[in-house]
């Protein structure tokens, strides 16, 4: 059974930096696309990130790109998500979750620049709360 557990999330002031962790047990990292989603109060879930792990392919949204930075370690069976000058509407619940379609396809996504959809990905964790704020 698949099961991912995130932590890391917290309180830090507007410009700060947090790194997030989804530990994966019941998987094998190197056969496997792992996303981050975050759901701020009133939101729907978004797509942040993804990392597939066939080519490295990595997916970024728009909001992120340049602050934040999704990487993994195999070892740990661990995706981080490291997240950089922190703003006030980056305050949300973030989860981690398991790419359900082909690692080819996507990677093509990626490559086209598709957002990630929360249709396309199982075995979400628990969440992990951040909040950025003064």
């Amino acid at each position: 059974q698949v099961q991912l557990v995130e932590s890391g999330g917290g309180l830090v002031q507007p410009g700060g930096s947090l790194r997030l962790s989804c530990a994966a047990s019941g998987l094998v990292l190197d056969y496997s696309a792992i996303g981050w989603f975050r759901q701020a109060p009133g939101k729907e879930r978004e797509g942040v990130s993804c990392l597939v792990s066939s080519d490295n392919s990595t997916y970024y949204a728009d909001s992120v790109k340049g602050r934040f930075t999704i990487s993994r370690d195999n070892a740990k069976s661990t995706i981080y998500l490291q997240m950089n000058s922190l703003k006030p509407e980056d305050t949300a619940v973030y989860y981690c979750a398991v790419d359900r379609i082909p690692m080819g396809a996507r990677a093509a996504k990626i490559r086209l620049g598709e957002a990630l959809s929360t249709e396309d990905f199982a075995a979400w964790g628990q969440g992990t709360q951040v909040t950025v704020s003064s």
